[in-house]
């Protein structure tokens, strides 16, 4: 059972090193606050962004536990001692991308997603795995209905981050998970296409995203490939949904 600690600080050991805990924070968190870095796909350390743990890409390993944990989702508890970089945690997390770098597009589509961005980091560019099986709601072909925004759910990891994105910061609960297994994919609505669902083009899910399924729609060519960046990042208010 994981320990709810949100009243007081905590004392823990991370890599070795004392550390202090503030109330409600994660183990990522933490480590974030002392500049260690922990790869992190499923999670935004934005306002309003809770965490899933779903996606594994930041694992770390906890003295006399028999499984890692997922640091985005686990608090600390005093005295816990968490290492970060052994090599049993270094190698599950690397396993995670190797894993979902099989099914990840080429970098023609992106160069910059958090998912290469975190891939490069780690040393990966291509994947020891053969690619799997095309899925009934993931296909190669890129809904592209919507004027702003275009979705290729080739590059989708079924992280939830979008469907977080839309029906709890955004409040639209336009996304949600379409079909089960192997074949379950996001969707909109009624699996429709996302030019055609009630999508208000508020653009959360893309700022959510961490690889290239969604995207806005003037970074790509015809061919789905990246054409350019956005020269800087400004913060507005929009008058359109008036929040």
């Amino acid at each position: 059972m994981e320990n709810d600690n949100t009243n007081s600080e905590i004392r823990f050991k991370l890599d070795g090193e004392s550390v202090t805990a503030r109330a409600g924070e994660t183990l990522w968190q933490v480590a974030r606050r002392c500049a260690v870095e922990i790869p992190h796909l499923c999670y935004l350390d934005s306002v309003d962004y809770r965490a899933d743990g779903n996606c594994r890409a930041c694992m770390v390993e906890i003295k006399g536990e028999r499984v890692l944990a997922a640091s985005c989702i686990r608090r600390p508890a005093p005295d816990m001692e968490v290492w970060v970089h052994s090599e049993r945690a270094r190698k599950a997390r690397r396993g995670v991308f190797e894993l979902l770098l099989a099914d990840y597009p080429d970098e023609q589509r992106d160069p910059n997603s958090r998912m290469r961005q975190w891939s490069r980091k780690l040393g990966l560019s291509s994947s020891p795995y053969p690619s799997s099986p095309k899925r009934n709601g993931r296909d190669a072909h890129p809904d592209m209905s919507h004027p702003a925004m275009v979705v290729n759910l080739d590059a989708c990891i079924n992280c939830g981050l979008c469907a977080r994105a839309c029906r709890e910061v955004q409040s639209n609960d336009v996304i949600g998970m379409h079909f089960r297994n192997f074949d379950s994919a996001i969707g909109f609505d009624f699996h429709d296409p996302m030019g055609e669902s009630t999508c208000v083009a508020c653009g959360e899910c893309v700022q959510a995203c961490p690889t290239t399924a969604l995207m806005p729609a003037s970074q790509l060519d015809e061919e789905q490939r990246f054409t350019n960046a956005a020269d800087r990042q400004v913060d507005s208010l929009c008058p359109y949904c008036g929040v």
